[in-house]
């Protein structure tokens, strides 16, 4: 099993994937691969002011300006952003989602996570993993000939289980390309995330670019201290040998899903993009 051609990067928000592994996914794009964007809602809730339709004709706008920074596609769902259940209705969308990009692989939030949003995202990509090869499930989009291996962004959260970080990539070469694509989200890092957080006097105006470039950097690392790659430094080691890895400030980190294909002796990385 080689370098992933078609991975497919499942999050609940318009941001989420960005944020999540934007890094790792730009290099997969270097590297000639296609990557897809979805967002299994539409983002109508995720502001201070803003709301309904002018909000999510925002977010999707601003969904396709972040992935078209790296040629990677993009999709927004129309399920209402902070409603996403994991029910019949929503599985059989997720199927067919993942059938019409056929994914080598895919990625997505763990089960366990604050936002029910993306818990129930989780929930919903292993509840359509068996079901991608069932023709008489979702029959309007061709079944799949194999499935897809499933893998899930980092978290920091310790039940009930913690993380195990499977693969580690090194992103330290495109992290500024990963911090474009958020800022690209301006509704969400440069408007209501800083108001959630009590920072969005800190934010540089609109038309200083630079500034609101080194603010999404700092506003990044501090919701990531210590930095991911500290905490999965054995990881890095691991895959780029001791003094790459153990010199590696900027990463993402990724843990095998049980459901899916697995790769040969669990060898996540083999998948994943080396520089």
């Amino acid at each position: 099993m080689a370098l992933a051609k078609r991975i497919q990067i499942i999050g609940a928000h318009p941001d989420d994937c960005e944020y999540a592994c934007g890094g790792t996914a730009a290099l997969w794009r270097e590297a000639g691969s296609e990557v897809q964007y979805v967002s299994l809602t539409d983002g109508c809730s995720g502001h201070h002011e803003q709301c309904g339709e002018k909000l999510v004709q925002r977010r999707e706008k601003e969904a396709m300006r972040g992935a078209g920074l790296i040629g990677a596609s993009c999709e927004v769902l129309d399920i209402h952003d902070g409603h996403l259940e994991a029910n019949l209705e929503n599985r059989l969308k997720v199927i067919k989602v993942i059938r019409d990009f056929r994914p080598d692989l895919v990625l997505t939030n763990r089960p366990n996570d604050y936002h029910a949003d993306h818990r129930y995202t989780s929930q919903l990509v292993q509840d359509a993993s068996f079901l991608l090869r069932v023709p008489n499930v979702v029959p309007e989009a061709q079944a799949m000939e194999r499935m897809p291996v499933i893998a899930y962004f980092w978290d920091a959260f310790k039940k009930p289980s913690p993380f195990h970080a499977d693969c580690a990539v090194d992103v330290d070469r495109v992290f500024e390309l990963k911090c474009r694509q958020m800022c690209c989200h301006e509704s969400q890092f440069m408007e209501w995330l800083p108001w959630l957080d009590g920072r969005l006097d800190e934010v540089p105006p609109q038309g200083m670019e630079h500034g609101r470039l080194k603010w999404m950097k700092e506003y990044f690392g501090s919701h990531h201290r210590p930095s991911i790659a500290d905490v999965e430094r054995e990881a890095l080691v691991k895959r780029y040998g001791k003094e790459r890895g153990g010199a590696v400030e900027m990463a993402e980190a990724f843990e095998l899903c049980e459901y899916g294909e697995q790769p040969p002796d669990g060898d996540l990385g083999r998948l994943f993009p080396m520089d």
